[in-house]
């Protein structure tokens, strides 16, 4: 029996171990940041109530069952031995009130965006297919405030309120990517780490860059977005690494 069946007692199962694969597969890309980042999933029609990682977890141990079940309006979420780390509650509850769109949002410093957030100009040119992928579709957060508590999380939140723009540059300090599924916006996620590599390596080369014209560029994210069921085939077969590792992720 596949470990993704071994389902226990409890609702929204497999957006759980969706997003408990996520993690395994986000540090096993060496893309999360100590045990400071977080994603999170709406599970009501809303988005105010979501699921997301436990406070202080390591991404390459969180389980499906691990998760936690958040009310983005519940003033008494900070409470108790179970509270979610404030931050992550800070920034992803302000998103999941104000954007309800936004059904899934993963944070993280990975290495290249977060060097591209670094930079005076955060904008990612249209260099390569990768780049293209995300050409207008990109907000840049240019007043980094400090630590995502509360009156950060809803700053942030404001800059994603435009659906086509699903990738927030948090400038200094990482990266936002918003999508309707775990798989979409895993795979969002990991292609905007991908173009921010090709980026900041062909800046280190000191050599000029070749920029693909803005309507191609325009036309290939279209197409990207219209390839079908890339996300889905992307995320089912990291779980079927997993699993054939016999992984404890889906339990």
């Amino acid at each position: 029996m596949s470990v993704t069946q071994m389902k226990p007692n409890m609702d929204h199962w497999q957006e759980r171990v969706d997003l408990a694969a996520a993690f395994r597969w986000t540090a096993r890309l060496n893309m999360h940041e100590g045990v400071a980042n977080h994603f999170s999933l709406a599970v009501n029609d809303d988005g105010t109530q979501f699921l997301m990682n436990p406070n202080q977890a390591h991404f390459s141990r969180i389980k499906a069952s691990d998760l936690l079940l958040i009310d983005a309006n519940d003033p008494k979420t900070l409470e108790g031995p179970n509270a979610p780390d404030p931050t992550a509650w800070g920034l992803h509850g302000g998103v999941h009130r104000a954007c309800a769109h936004a059904r899934c949002v993963m944070h993280v410093h990975s290495i290249h965006a977060t060097v591209l957030a670094c930079l005076q100009d955060s904008r990612l040119p249209p260099i390569d297919q990768n780049c293209c992928s995300f050409y207008n579709r990109i907000v840049i957060d240019e007043e980094y405030g400090g630590l995502a508590f509360e009156d950060e999380g809803d700053r942030c939140a404001a800059l994603l309120t435009d659906p086509k723009k699903k990738v927030m540059v948090m400038g200094s300090h990482g990266v936002m990517v918003i999508g309707d599924t775990v798989a979409e916006t895993f795979n969002r996620l990991y292609y905007f780490e991908r173009a921010a590599e090709t980026y900041i390596r062909a800046l280190q080369t000191g050599m000029p860059l070749r920029r693909i014209p803005d309507d191609i560029a325009e036309k290939t994210a279209q197409q990207l977005e219209e390839y079908p069921e890339q996300d889905a085939r992307h995320l089912a077969e990291l779980k079927a690494i997993l699993d054939a590792e016999g992984s404890d992720y889906a339990r």
